[in-house]
């Protein structure tokens, strides 16, 4: 898959390493779903280092993917808007809040980020985001129907 379009608009769109892995690698069985989710967007891509490690690791076996996600984060398709050391303590918290469902470092982050960037609007594969609350009660809006 080429470079993804940049978007701009009023609100941030997040985007999750199962969305990053669904895009650009066509033989993922969410790819359909994520492509058509993604050609209806209107806001930009935001993700952070964490959903990037994720994706590059899980997509090992699809060089063309890897180069494809790192070009968009060359070209500011996606949008790397996160620093670790603003809010440590802050995912320590949503990873031991949400320890059950379990939460990941990057979910976390990516809940982090939401309550940064003020908005709950996700690219996800990933069902515990309808578990998941940003800002504390508001729910993500997922923007990829999950099967």
């Amino acid at each position: 898959m080429g470079l993804v379009k940049f978007h701009t608009s009023r609100a941030p769109v997040l985007a999750d390493a199962s969305f990053l892995v669904a895009l650009f690698n066509d033989r993922e069985q969410g790819h359909t779903r994520c492509k058509a989710a993604y050609n209806s967007l209107a806001g930009p891509l935001f993700t952070n280092e964490a959903c990037i490690t994720e994706a590059l690791h899980l997509l090992d076996h699809a060089e063309p993917a890897v180069e494809a996600i790192l070009a968009n984060v060359q070209q500011g398709a996606l949008v790397v808007a996160f620093r670790l050391s603003d809010c440590a303590s802050e995912i320590a918290k949503l990873m031991a809040k949400y320890a059950d469902t379990p939460c990941d470092f990057a979910d976390a982050c990516l809940i982090a980020m939401a309550d940064q960037l003020g908005t709950g609007e996700i690219l996800t594969l990933d069902s515990d985001f309808m578990h998941y609350r940003w800002r504390r009660t508001r729910r993500f809006h997922l923007l990829v129907p999950l099967e």
